[in-house]
């Protein structure tokens, strides 16, 4: 479970991705891309 705040930050972020790509971009994929940039 993801915290309102966090919620609310990834959707900002796919929305930003879709905006730049004009394509279709999952929830799922930028919570695992965000994910994988933050452990590395």
């Amino acid at each position: 479970m993801l915290d309102d705040d966090l919620l609310k930050k990834l959707h900002e972020v796919q929305a930003k991705q879709i905006k730049d790509t004009s394509e279709s971009v999952s929830f799922s994929a930028v919570v695992n891309e965000t994910l994988r940039k933050r452990l590395k």
